[in-house]
């Protein structure tokens, strides 16, 4: 089992970045393959990006690549998720998840999730 904990979020102007951080519990992290999700009032949860155990790699939703990098740190129990060119469209709720494995780019192919962070970009 694995404990996980966003952080970064917060208020942003369109056009800047933020890096979300996801510290996992237990050492057991590195037996995971993780991912980040993102939930908008009203809308349903949306996958975002997966990486492998190692981190070698990765999968994107096609509305995220060139914009979104995921990457982790196994020494450190951590996800990050790199959000650069940020606009109003991608104010949400971000949740990390834990799961067997990054090929599935859907919420029930994972098991384990955060409490999220709320990301608000401001126009």
């Amino acid at each position: 089992q694995v404990q996980l904990v966003e952080s970064g979020g917060g208020l942003v102007q369109a056009g800047g970045s933020l890096r979300l951080s996801c510290a996992a519990s237990g050492r057991t992290f590195s037996t995971y393959a993780m991912a980040w999700f993102r939930q908008a009032p009203g809308k349903e949860r949306e996958f975002l990006a997966s990486v492998s155990l190692t981190g070698d790699s990765k999968r994107y939703a096609e509305s995220m690549k060139g914009r979104f990098t995921i990457s982790r740190d196994n020494a450190k129990n951590t996800v990050y998720l790199q959000m650069n060119s940020l606009n109003p469209a991608d104010t949400a709720v971000y949740y990390c998840a834990a799961g067997a494995t990054w090929r599935i780019g859907e919420r029930n192919a994972y098991d384990y999730w955060g409490q999220g962070t709320q990301v608000t970009v401001s126009s």
